[in-house]
C-alpha cells in the first residue's frame, strides 16, 4: 500500500491536475495508493483573509469572490462540457462555505471558527481532482478524511485520537481500497461532536503521514516543487545541496528547527513502524529525490534554516532577584496555555528569553499573563537562523555582517537571533 501527499503547488492550476494524472496511471494497474492533497495554491492564505475581514465584521465580498473564481476558472478548463457532476459538487461546498461566513460572530472563539472556513480549501481540491481523475478513466473514490481522522477540540492544532483513528482506517478504508484509489484530504480531522479541526499550517504532510501509520504503507511519498530534500531553502540560498537519504533522527531535528519541505510532526510516526518517505519532485517524477528512513551515515552536509517573522521575548524578575525553576514554570505554563512555540531559550542569572513565532495575539496575551510578575522586553520582527552540521565556513557565510541578539551553539548545532537585512546569504 502507497501513500502519495501532494501539495499545493502541485493543484495550483489545470496543468497541474494533469500532470497528478500523469503521475498516478503510471502506476502498476494492481497499486491503489491513498492520495491526500491539500488546498489548491494559495487558497489556505485567501480563505484566512476572507475570514479576518468576517471575524472583523468587514465587507469580505471581493476576496470571497477571488477565491471563488480561481477554482471556477480551474474547473472550468478541467471540465470544459456542460453540466459536469464536478459543478454542482463545488457550488454545494461553496454555499456551505458561504453559510459558515454568516455564522462568523467576532464574540465568538476565533480559532474554531476558523477551522470551520479554512478546512474548506482542501475540500474544494480533493473534489476537483476526484472528478477529474474519474473523467480520464482513473478508478478512485473521494473521501471525507474527518469521520476517520479523529482529533480533539485543540482548534487550529488538533491532537489526534490515536487509538481511535487507527482502528477506523485500518478496519474502513482496505475494503474501500479494493475498488481504486481514495483521494482524501491533508490539513484536516474531525472531533466526536463532528466539528471539523486543522492539523496546524503546512499539516497535510503530517495528515498523510497518519494515514501511512494507521495503514501500514509500504511507503509515502511527499510530491514537492523541489528536488528532494536540500540542505537550505532554494529560494534564499544559491548552492543547494540534495540529500540522497537521510537518517530519521536528522530529519526530525532538520523539520523542528524549520526546514520548510516536511512538517514537523510528519516523520515520528513513520519512524514508528520504519516506513520510508521519500521527497521527490512533480515536475520530475523519474528523478530518485530524497528517501528517509532507518539508515547510518556519516556527518551530512550543514544544512540552512530560516524562521522569518520572530519574536524575543525576555522576562525579568522585578526585584533583580535571581530566575529560579519556580520563575521558569510560570513562563512556561504561560507559553503553553497561549500555544507559543519555543523556537530557542537562553537564561542568565535575572533573566530568561525565548525566540517564538510573532504571531502577535498570542504574545501580546502572554505579556499580559505575566506582566504582573517580570518586566518584559521584545524585539520584532527578527530572524532565527539555524546550521545543523556547522562547520567554520558555514558559520562565517551565515553571520557576516549580521547584528547577532542571541546564540547558541552545540556540538552539532549553531542557533543565533538576528535583525532583518535587506539581503540573505548566498
Amino acid at each position: 500500500m502507497l501513500v502519495y501527499k501532494f501539495g499545493g503547488a502541485s493543484v495550483k492550476d489545470a496543468a497541474a491536475f494533469r500532470n497528478i494524472f500523469r503521475i498516478l496511471s503510471s502506476l502498476p494497474a494492481q497499486e491503489k495508493p491513498v492520495v491526500v492533497v491539500s488546498a489548491m495554491g494559495k487558497t489556505t492564505n485567501a480563505l484566512e483573509q476572507v475570514f479576518k475581514l468576517a471575524f472583523q465584521e468587514s465587507d469580505y465580498t471581493e476576496a470571497w469572490q477571488q477565491m471563488r473564481q480561481y477554482h471556477q476558472t480551474v474547473v472550468q478548463e478541467l471540465f470544459p462540457e456542460f453540466g459536469h457532476p464536478v459543478h454542482q459538487a463545488l457550488e454545494e461546498q461553496f454555499r456551505f462555505l458561504e453559510n459558515t461566513l454568516k455564522t462568523i460572530r467576532p464574540q465568538v472563539q476565533y480559532d474554531e471558527q476558523y477551522d470551520q472556513l479554512i478546512s474548506g480549501g482542501e475540500i474544494l481540491s480533493s473534489l476537483i481532482l476526484h472528478h477529474f481523475l474519474s473523467s480520464q478513466g482513473y478508478q478512485n473514490q473521494w473521501l471525507d478524511c474527518r469521520p476517520y481522522l479523529r482529533t480533539d477540540a485543540t482548534w487550529r492544532e488538533g491532537r489526534v485520537d490515536w487509538e481511535y483513528t487507527q482502528q477506523q482506517m485500518a478496519t474502513h478504508l482496505p475494503p474501500l481500497l479494493e475498488n481504486g484509489a481514495l483521494i482524501t484530504q491533508g490539513f484536516i480531522g474531525g472531533t466526536s461532536t463532528g466539528r471539523t479541526t486543522t492539523l496546524g499550517r503546512e499539516g497535510s504532510d503530517f495528515s498523510a503521514a497518519i494515514f501511512a501509520y494507521c495503514l501500514k504503507a509500504e511507503s509515502l511519498t511527499i510530491w514537492k516543487d523541489v528536488p528532494g530534500l536540500l540542505n537550505a531553502d532554494p529560494k534564499l540560498f544559491r548552492d543547494t545541496i540534495r540529500y540522497e537519504e537521510i537518517a530519521y533522527q536528522e530529519a526530525i531535528e532538520m523539520a523542528y528547527y524549520g526546514a520548510s519541505v516536511i512538517h514537523p510532526k510528519t516523520v515520528q510516526p513513520l519512524a514508528q513502524q520504519c516506513i520510508p518517505l521519500h521527497v521527490k519532485s512533480f515536475l520530475h517524477p523519474d528523478q530518485p529525490g530524497t528517501v528517509i528512513w532507518n539508515c547510518q551515515h556519516d556527518r551530512i552536509a550543514p544544512s540552512f534554516i530560516l524562521k522569518q517573522n520572530q519574536c524575543l521575548l525576555s522576562f525579568h524578575t522585578k526585584d533583580f532577584g535571581f530566575i529560579t525553576e519556580q520563575h521558569l514554570s510560570t513562563i512556561f505554563q504561560a507559553l503553553s496555555h497561549h500555544r507559543l512555540k519555543i523556537n530557542l531559550m537562553q537564561n542568565s542569572a535575572i533573566s530568561f528569553s525565548t525566540c517564538v513565532d510573532a504571531d502577535e495575539a498570542r504574545v501580546e496575551a502572554v505579556k499580559e499573563a505575566l506582566a504582573q510578575e517580570f518586566l518584559i522586553l521584545y524585539n520584532q520582527p527578527l530572524h532565527l537562523y539555524t546550521i545543523k552540521n556547522y562547520d567554520q565556513p558555514s558559520l562565517e557565510k551565515l553571520t557576516h555582517g549580521r547584528e547577532i541578539l542571541l546564540e547558541q551553539r552545540s556540538r552539532q548545532t549553531f542557533q543565533f537571533v538576528c535583525r532583518p537585512t535587506q539581503e540573505f546569504p548566498h
